[in-house]
């Protein structure tokens, strides 16, 4: 089968490693199995409405002057709106236009972090392909150890998702909001074998087909917050995560999380204060986390 293609270059805003991000990525379990990383390349897919697309992301600048080749591949014609909609997709998903001097600067001040920002520079945090994916891999994972999760999450893209052959490598893309949205909640209870979780996907499916996405993004933190915890099977935690992976929300640590507490204790000593550090970064503080936390 002949796939449509269509080339454009991205253009990250600076400090911007591609290698940092594909060194992220192939320690993410998650997303692992959903992407190759081949070289310098990575190949994964998206669903934009209910069409499959592929992006190959290859880099062709430095760290300082950097500059993406992104090619999109489907099966099926590859429209502005589609190419629009992938395009913008593919830059959320690499937080290519997060802008890392403000947090840099406070972090030059910071001699603990320092050797982290050193070892990690030009690192934009990479999301989950869409928030409703990472909402949903929040959900999965209540009380489910990950390889279980993994299990019904694969069920979920093989029910509502999409797939695309490249090169005889399979590509799966994890479905939107409005595929499961429309699912009779006893089908989706007997792919989960799950009552529970069934429900509380329903519940995220129907909120995140309503949601702005943009404003999500971008609007009063609190209100966006709210919006999540309203959903069933969201609590402060997973509202939390998705903020910050999903939305690509900085302006607060994830709450909670052991692992970042664990790390930041090697790194500033037990007797200092996470919130009281988090603090000192401002609105940067979700991006000195996940330092932290990549770091460890």
């Amino acid at each position: 089968m002949t796939l449509s293609t269509v080339t454009r270059e991205l253009h990250p805003l600076p400090p911007f490693d591609f290698g940092q991000s594909l060194a992220f990525l192939g320690m993410f379990p998650p997303t692992k199995a959903d992407q190759t990383l081949t070289g310098q390349q990575l190949t994964r897919a998206f669903m934009i409405g209910p069409q499959v697309v592929a992006a190959q992301i290859t880099s062709l600048g430095t760290t300082d002057a950097p500059r993406l080749r992104c090619t999109l591949l489907s099966d099926s014609p590859l429209t502005e709106s589609v190419q629009q909609a992938a395009f913008e997709r593919a830059a959320l998903y690499l937080s290519l236009d997060d802008d890392l001097r403000p947090f840099y600067a406070i972090a030059e001040t910071d001699p603990c972090f320092t050797p982290i920002l050193r070892r990690m520079y030009g690192l934009h945090q990479v999301r989950f392909p869409t928030p409703f994916e990472n909402a949903c891999w929040a959900i999965l994972t209540q009380r489910t150890p990950m390889p279980a999760a993994q299990i019904l999450k694969q069920a979920l893209i093989e029910h509502f998702g999409g797939s695309l052959v490249i090169d005889g490598h399979c590509y799966q893309a994890f479905p939107t909001a409005a595929a499961v949205a429309n699912a009779d909640p006893a089908q989706l209870e007997a792919l989960l074998h799950n009552q529970r979780k069934a429900g509380y996907i329903s519940a995220a499916s129907r909120a995140f087909s309503q949601f702005d996405e943009s404003f999500m993004r971008t609007g009063d933190y609190d209100t966006v917050e709210q919006s999540l915890l309203a959903i069933k099977g969201i609590g402060p935690w997973s509202a939390s995560f998705v903020m910050l992976r999903g939305f690509g929300r900085m302006e607060r640590i994830p709450l909670g999380e052991g692992r970042l507490a664990e790390v930041f204790a090697r790194v500033y000593g037990p007797a200092e204060h996470l919130e009281s550090v988090a603090a000192h970064y401002g609105p940067n503080q979700g991006y000195w986390a996940h330092y932290l936390r990549a770091s460890g």
